[in-house]
Parts: structure tokens; sequence; C-alpha cells
């Protein structure tokens, strides 16, 4: 009892000395000196506090020197503690500090180990890691500016000090063996040694990127994929170390293997989680029942937060299964029998039921949703790198952080987002010089805005740069083909034209950006998430792209329609207006099929039943019904029996066998019980229906296709 109670206060000691709690330091190994735990150890706890009570002077050390001599003299008794308790060589203390071995020490990971091959272990360890390295690139940027700011230095001290924590603990020695260096840098910069200057940032974040790299690695091969070469560290090691070794003389030396143990528990609630799976794999059960006592009550602690970890695939399968809920209760609510009946009860608990299930699906689907401040916080570093090369001064500002969009939207938005950046700071935003002489300020501004407009988020990526050069991209959209000689094109329209494949008008391309050049990537993205973009531009004073999205990509708000016997989901977004044809609206025009005449436009005409090749039930133009809808920036008509009706339905997937049908996006249960197919407009527009010939609209294969 007396060893547990030791260790106990050991590790309070260790903790306190951590959060400068300098004061309660000393009482504690007061406390700690006075417990009956053999000669040696004994001995060395009244030196200990002896030392500590000689050191403080109120609550502040009088060195560095006497805070590091009493850290190592803690972990001696550990190590006195350990062996009292049979504890020895690479035993429990050695698996928790995780020593840095050799192999690490020449840059290369260390070998594999029964921790480290653990699946879940491994997964927690890579979600945290990725976390805390969000925190350091977003600290460092800060530091770049306030280089003594001590809340955002110390946060960034605590990311890779938890790091190196659970790298130890997994033994992944390059990860652990570079996160101890660097967390070294930053522990001198707390203690006023090091001012973290641009060049200190710079090999700060170039190390945060190795590490990024090491996890993506360690990512890769817990899921049995290629990982790519093996990293080396050993030069960035060498640069790390060579700063320093300046600023160490004073501090004695480097951490002890217990301060990795103890601090990595007090600010990783990971890894208590973690250190209680391997407890609980290796059948290790408490020593007393004061122990048991105590690890049941660090168990209850860590589950009091507000928020805890769930697997993706978890939420998707939540997802399906409150789908599948919604369709059932649609299904009896709208059943023949149930839907005539004049049972007032029955009715009242049909709504009840009905209010319910939409409320557990908004729950349900708001599990996925993320604030959009995630995707923000990333476009920091791209504006501080791109700006650096391209020799400029930008800054980022933004609002509507909180904001919230389904996950994989957002991560399905992290490129198209960072190249548009990096494009408003290549071309858009002018050189310092040049912002001067037009009486701006010399650095420029990226601005970001998210905000809820209905039912979609609308995601703004604005500069102050130079805008957009109208009559420079008519004059290249005209050398090219784009557009005739005497095209009038409005305004958005010409703005559009950057989205062409491979245009750009910039007189050289830079190895950053070109405006236009991806630009075709980006908006075939945005459209691939059920979204849309536009622009707006002014001379002088810069360019604002406009990002339409969906809430979620798991639901689909569609207009229902009738083809012969079948129904048919188009996506809403795309469906700009609905009418039925008048006497001579629609007409045949050489080499260019059937058009109808909208609004003054003429527009191509897709019949559906041929683009699908289903027997319609009307084959008289002017008896059907024509939809306007727009794909790719281009508008065309769509030619349909009847309309049905608006309704969000939950998209389905249609299997192995079926998922790459061209023309078919999905499927999805309507609320009769049928089941509709989601349309890809895209390939119905470009010939490439489940009833059309490759490249021509209309036209009717052999092969019919039936939902």
């Amino acid at each position: 009892m007396q060893e547990n109670e030791a260790g106990e206060l050991l590790e309070r000691a260790a903790t306190q000395i951590l959060l400068g709690e300098n004061a309660e330091t000393v009482a504690t190994l007061s406390q700690l000196s006075r417990v009956e735990m053999g000669l040696e150890a004994g001995a060395l706890a009244a030196e200990l506090h002896r030392e500590a009570a000689a050191g403080v002077t109120g609550n502040v050390w009088a060195d560095e020197a006497s805070r590091r001599r009493l850290e190592m003299g803690l972990d001696r008794l550990r190590g006195v503690l350990d062996e009292a308790a049979g504890i020895a060589g690479a035993g429990a203390a050695e698996a928790v500090s995780g020593p840095v071995e050799p192999a690490a020490e020449g840059g290369r990971a260390a070998s594999s180990s029964a921790l480290n091959q653990d699946p879940e272990l491994v997964g927690d360890f890579i979600q945290e890691s990725r976390e805390h390295l969000q925190t350091v690139e977003t600290g460092l940027l800060v530091l770049e500016k306030e280089p003594g700011n001590p809340e955002t230095l110390n946060a960034v001290f605590r990311s890779f000090h938890t790091i190196k924590g659970l790298a130890g603990f997994l033994e992944f020695g390059v990860i652990q063996a570079l996160a101890h260096e660097v967390e070294t840098i930053l522990d001198l910069a707390r203690t006023g040694k090091l001012v973290l200057g641009p060049e200190l940032v710079d090999l700060t974040l170039e190390s945060a990127d190795f590490v990024g790299r090491e996890v993506g690695r360690i990512e890769a091969i817990l899921h049995g994929q290629d990982p790519g070469p093996e990293l080396e560290a050993g030069a960035l090691l060498e640069r790390v170390r060579a700063v320093n070794s300046g600023g160490m003389a004073a501090g004695g030396g480097s951490a002890s293997r217990f301060e990795s143990r103890v601090e990595s528990r007090v600010e990783s609630r990971v890894e208590s989680r973690v250190e209680a799976r391997v407890d609980s794999k290796q059948e290790s059960s408490p020593a007393t029942p004061e122990a048991a006592a105590g690890q049941r009550e660090r168990k209850a602690a860590a589950s009091e937060g507000q928020s805890i970890r769930v697997d993706t695939a978890k939420l998707d399968l939540l997802l399906d299964m409150v789908g599948e809920m919604v369709i059932a209760e649609s299904m009896v609510r709208l059943d023949p029998e149930l839907a005539g009946t004049k049972n007032t009860r029955l009715q009242r608990n049909l709504n009840q039921l009905r209010r319910v299930t939409e409320e557990v699906q908004k729950i349900a689907m708001a599990t996925r949703l993320i604030p959009v401040g995630t995707l923000f916080q990333r476009v920091n570093r791209v504006v501080r790198d791109t700006a650096r090369k391209a020799g400029k001064q930008a800054e980022v500002e933004w609002s509507g952080e909180d904001t919230q969009l389904d996950k994989t939207i957002i991560e399905e938005l992290t490129d198209p987002i960072m190249h548009m950046v990096r494009n408003s700071i290549d071309h858009g935003i002018e050189p310092a010089a040049e912002r001067q002489r037009a009486g701006k300020p010399e650095s420029g501004r990226v601005r970001l805005k998210a905000y809820r407009q209905a039912d979609h988020i609308q995601i703004e990526i604005g500069d102050d740069g130079r805008g957009l050069n109208r009559e420079r991209i008519l004059a290249k959209a005209r050398e090219r083909g784009l557009i005739g000689e005497q095209a009038a094109l409005a305004e958005g329209d010409v703005y559009q034209l950057i989205f062409e494949p491979g245009f750009s008008t910039a007189e050289k391309v830079t190895d950053l950006s070109g405006r236009g050049v991806g630009m075709d990537v980006v908006k075939k993205q945005i459209q691939k998430l059920r979204g849309k973009i536009e622009i707006e531009s002014a001379a002088g004073r810069g360019t604002t792209f406009y990002l339409k999205l969906p809430l979620t990509l798991a639901i689909v708000e569609g207009l229902v329609v009738g083809v012969g016997r079948e129904r048919y989901i188009l996506p809403l977004f795309s469906v700009h207006e609905m009418l039925r044809p008048a006497a001579g609206q629609i007409a045949t025009v050489q080499g260019r099929g059937e058009m109808v005449i909208v609004r003054n436009q003429l527009l191509p005409l897709v019949r559906l039943h041929r683009a699908l090749g289903v027997k319609p039930g009307r084959e008289e133009a002017g008896e059907s019904l024509l939809i306007v809808a727009e794909t790719e920036g281009k508008r065309f008509v769509l030619m349909v029996d009847e309309f049905i009706g608006k309704q969000e339905v939950v998209i389905k997937t249609l299997g192995e066998s079926l998922k790459n049908t061209p023309g078919i996006a999905g499927g999805a249960i309507l609320g009769d019980g049928r089941v509709g197919l989601i349309l890809d407009l895209e390939a119905i527009y470009n010939g490439r229906g489940p009833g059309q010939e490759p490249g021509r609209r209309g036209e009717v294969k052999e092969s019919v296709w039936r939902g």
C-alpha cells in the first residue's frame, strides 16, 4: 500500500512541475518524504524534498538547472519504486515511456511491437496526432506574428509533447525523437531563452509536416496500402538538435523517461483510453483495491467529457438505418388502407410518428456535420507559403467558421478551395509596390465566409486584388474558338469561361497556379458535390467566388417525374423551370437535332424516354411536359410525361453490378414504396444515358433500361 501511495504522490509531483505549480510540488514532496517506502527510496525522497524547498522562492524556481535536477531525481525515484515492486528492464514503465531506440536516433522508424500492431491503438494515435498537428500549424502561424504569445506557445508545446508521449507509448521511434527535439525548442522559447523567429517557425513547421507524412505512412500500413518509401529524418533531426545545442547547456540535458510518461497521461485523454485498453489486453489487474478504485475514478473522469469519438463507418450505418426508418414510416403513413381511415386517434398517432421520425432524421444527419472552421484553418498555411513563394504579402480573414457542413463535403472541398486561394494570391493579389501605387495596403486580403442560405450553405472565397480582366478573357476565348468574334456575353458568362479546360490568361504559367489552369477540375469537383459556383469581379477591387453547397450528400431534394410506367428523380438544384410546350415551340434544326425556344433562347431537347430506353406514356410533344435543367453551366430541356411532385429522398447505392450505370446516379425508395432512380443529368446531356448511343442525345440503343 505504501508503494502505491508513493507512486500516486510521485505522479502528482511530476504533474505539478509540468503545470508550474512549484509551491504545491514542494508540499507534495514533503508528504512523499514521510511515506514508508524502503531505505533507498525514502532517502532519495527526503533529498528531493530538501532540494525542492531550497530551489523555490514563492512559486518560482531559483534556476532552470534546479528544476531539471528535480525532474531527473523523480525519474530515479520512480526506478527505485519500480524495482521494489518487481518491475524491471523492458517492463511496464519502459513500455509507457517509449524510449528512443538506436534506429530512431538514426532517423529511421523503430521496429514494430505488439502495441503498434494493435489497429485500435494505432487508429487512436493517427486521429489524435492529426488534431494536434492542426493545432501546431495554426499556433505557429500566430507565433510568427506574436512570438511572445504565451497561451499559443503553450498550446503548441503541449501538442508536440502529447505526440511525443503517444509515439513513445506505441514505439514509433522516429516520430518520438523528432517531436522530443522540437518540444525542447518550444520549451526554451517558453522559458525565454529562445525567440521563435521566422526561421525557427519554418523549421518547426517542416518538422510538423514530417510527422504528418509519417503518420500518413502509418495509416497506409494500417489499411494494408502501400506506404511508399521510408522517410529519412536524420538531416532534419540534426538541424533541430543544432538549434537545441546552444540552449541545452543550462538546461541540463534531455527530458526524463518519467516526464514523458506522466505529462502525456495528464495532457492526453486518448492516451488514458489507450493505456486502459492495453491493461485489459494484457489481463493485468490492479495490485490493491485502492489501485482498482483509483483506476475506476480515472476512467470515470475520462468519460465525463462532453464529446466522444465515433467511427465514421458506424455513423454511416446509423444514417442508413435512419433512412430505412424514414422510408418505412412513409410507407405506413401513405398506405391506402390507413390514408382513408376516419379514426382520429390513429391519425394523431401517425402524425406523432412522423414528427418523431423527422426529428430523429435531423439529429442523425447532424452527427456528420462539422464546422467549416476546420477547413478555413488550413488556408492560413497555404496563404503564408504561397505569398512567400510569390514574393507578396497576404493575410487571411474569415467569418462564419461555426457554419456546419457534412464531413464528406468538407473533405472533398479542401483541394478546390486551396487551389482558388493559391490562384487569388498568385494572380489576384498584386505585389506590395503595385498595391501602394493603387492606394491599397501593402498586404493583400484573402476573405473566407460561410453562412446558411435556405437549405444550402454558401461559401465565399474572395480577395482584394486586381480582379479578373474581362477583355483578356474574351480575347483568349475567341483565340481558342470558344466563342464567336461577335458574341455578346453577360458579365457572369464571361467569367465562367475560366472554367473551360486548360483556359488561362496568364502570360506565363507558374508552379504555383494559373487562374483557369485547373479551374475546370475545381468546377467539376463542386458539381460532383451537387453544388454551384459563381463569380463576381471588379477591376482593381478583387474577385469573389460563391460556392453553393448542400448540407449533406445523404439526402437529395428532387423533382419526381413519370416517364411511361417508371419514376425518376431529378436533383432539384439542377431544375430551373417547368412548362407545357406551346405550338411551334419545338423545332428540328439541321445538324443540331430537336431544339426548344424558351424565353428567346434556343435550347437542345432531350426526350427522356429515349435517353433511358423506356416506352413513353405520350408520344406527341404537345402532350408532354418540359423541364429546363442545367449541367456544366449549360442549359437544356428534358421532355417527360408527368410531374409527380417534389420530395426529399434518401440516396441509396445500386450495388456493385449497377453502380457504374451511365446516366444513373443512385436510387431512392419513394413514399409509396416504389423505387425511383436518381438521374445523372450531366451524362444524359452528353449522350451517355442507358438508352443513348455515346455522344448522340436522344438516340435509342437496342438494349433497354428500366428502373
